[in-house]
């Protein structure tokens, strides 16, 4: 999905698509093509004849789809608790933060706080 996100209002080819995941992963150019017709399948996706060339465009938001998986691995992994997947993911990651973002967990939680 991020390749079809960062393709643009246009949407990309097959081809494009699975150039730019071959950046990232180590995948089967076929393996790409079943997964990304799997997304049109599911609604994901938009595919779009232009000429000779299928386009493919994201039907789904990013942020949408980032919230929803969030929550459904909230829910899976941490019974919907928000704190102790924090907690984990900052005990557990190699990862240092930076001074920026160290604040910008503080103004999160201050923010919580005064909601409470």
């Amino acid at each position: 999905m991020k390749a079809v996100w960062d393709g643009g209002p246009e949407g990309l080819t097959a081809g494009e698509v699975v150039d730019a995941v071959a950046q990232a992963q180590d995948w089967h150019p076929r393996t790409t093509k079943t997964l990304l017709n799997r997304l049109v399948q599911k609604k994901a996706v938009d595919v779009r004849v232009d000429g000779r060339r299928y386009l493919y465009r994201p039907r789904v938001p990013r942020d949408a789809a980032l919230r929803r998986e969030s929550r459904s691995f909230l829910s899976r992994v941490f019974g919907g608790a928000v704190a102790p997947a924090v907690v984990h993911l900052l005990e557990q990651s190699d990862l240092k933060l930076t001074p920026r973002e160290i604040e910008q967990l503080r103004a999160i939680l201050e923010k919580e706080r005064e909601k409470g």
